[in-house]
């Protein structure tokens, strides 16, 4: 189906089509009759299905058509809790990119950076608020926000949120909105504590879901390395001078360990840049910035990045250090191989990290190619993408592969280099 017969709005639709896509990615297909019609949504999908749009679109589209500014100002319609700023910052773009030619106004809250332009947008009046729930609740006390008037509450990566301690917090906010509204929460997986929270806010909601999860696409190619962490920094270089790497994601498991490859790397003469936690705001919006416009081709992360940053055209994962969780290992190298592209995830394994890389073996149903260091250093072909049905979210604790962002790009149509936000 194209995105035409969701019979969206003009001007929204106008806009998907101005970004390149024309038909929606499964989540969408799934989601946006329902949520158009008012119901409410629990979703089973993770960063990288095209979820964002799955809420964003016929949000627009509601909120399009509903009550006008009035006259003592513009009240809150929308709003979307985020766990992470850098997600929070990117649904903001989606809905700034999409809702264009509406006449409606977003704006984004998060901690790290001064209130003051925050609070500012907050004075001039939005219909739509992207919030972090820290802040969300810190000018909320401070009397800049009101959720009286909201009409759609999404929660999204609402297991991260949980993970990350906001439960408090998002039962005082919810307790802030009105009980009838309408309410959409995703999350990547399905535990016992998200299914509670959803039987709490959501009222008869309908069940959606997106990708096959721990599973990893069949468009990236895997190798493993057996490498030894002393021999890792040189074996990293050497990796990124004869592949050919257009843009490359490298993961550490420890913010200290992605300064230290970054410096490592800048030393060698190749441009690297890092970005975790204890960086600045600032300091990581200019690294991503960078990073997308290939300057430098090279960012060294923790996990922050493997949920919630969604950059095109990354030729190369690199796994510096194997993750522990194994479902990381498959959000991780989801970061590349996108959109039918080809991709390559390259791993390092130390003697150490042996039980790790059986773990991830064992999640994803498969063997991953083993390179020597004093072997031939290209990766196997990677296998035919097939289609296939979507099945369901069958473990709670998992992870699915990356999928299209806002929808399947027509053939032939150039793909946008900015940072993309599903």
């Amino acid at each position: 189906m194209k995105f035409e017969e969701f019979r969206l709005t003009e001007p929204v639709v106008r806009a998907v089509l101005a970004e390149g896509y024309t038909r929606p990615t499964p989540i969408q297909a799934k989601a946006i009759p329902h949520v158009m019609q008012g119901r409410d949504v629990l979703g089973c999908a993770q960063t990288g299905t095209g979820k964002t749009a799955a809420f964003a679109l016929p949000i627009l589209h509601r909120l399009s058509h509903g009550r006008p500014r009035t006259p003592h100002g513009r009240p809150i319609r929308a709003l979307i809790l985020a766990p992470t700023r850098e997600l929070a910052a990117q649904i903001g773009d989606s809905f700034h990119a999409y809702g264009r030619h509406t006449p409606l106004r977003s704006a984004v809250i998060f901690g790290g950076v001064s209130q003051h332009p925050q609070t500012r947008a907050l004075r001039e009046g939005v219909d739509i608020l992207v919030a972090t729930p820290g802040r969300l609740l810190d000018l909320m006390e401070q009397g800049f926000v009101d959720l009286r008037a909201v009409e759609s509450l999404v929660l999204d990566e609402a297991d991260r949120m949980l993970d990350m301690g906001f439960i408090r917090d998002i039962r005082k906010i919810v307790a802030q909105v009105p009980a009838r509204r309408q309410t959409l929460l995703f999350s990547a997986t399905m535990p016992a504590d998200i299914r509670a929270l959803a039987d709490t806010i959501l009222h008869e909601p309908v069940f959606v879901q997106a990708a096959a999860v721990s599973s990893t696409a069949e468009t990236i190619q895997q190798a493993v390395y057996f490498v030894e962490k002393r021999q890792k920094p040189a074996m990293l270089a050497h990796l990124l001078r004869t592949s050919a790497i257009k843009r490359a994601l490298v993961f550490t498991r420890t913010k200290h360990g992605a300064d230290v490859v970054a410096r490592h790397l800048s030393r060698a003469g190749i441009r690297a840049e890092a970005i975790h936690g204890n960086k600045s705001q600032n300091a990581r919006v200019r690294a991503i910035t960078q990073f997308k416009s290939d300057r430098p081709p090279v960012l060294v992360a923790t996990d922050i990045a493997a949920r919630g940053l969604d950059i095109d055209e990354i030729s190369h994962v690199i796994n510096y250090d194997l993750p522990n969780v194994p479902e990381t290992y498959v959000h991780r190298i989801g970061r590349t191989g996108r959109a039918g592209a080809s991709g390559r995830a390259m791993s390092f394994c130390d003697s150490s990290e042996r039980p790790f890389l059986r773990d991830i073996e064992r999640l994803i149903a498969r063997t991953i190619h083993v390179i020597r260091p004093d072997g031939d250093l290209a990766l196997p072909p990677a296998p035919r993408p097939e289609a296939a049905e979507n099945p369901p979210c069958q473990r709670q604790d998992s992870t699915s592969p990356r999928q299209p962002g806002v929808g399947y790009r027509l053939r032939g149509r150039p793909r946008s280099r900015r940072l993309a936000v599903r």
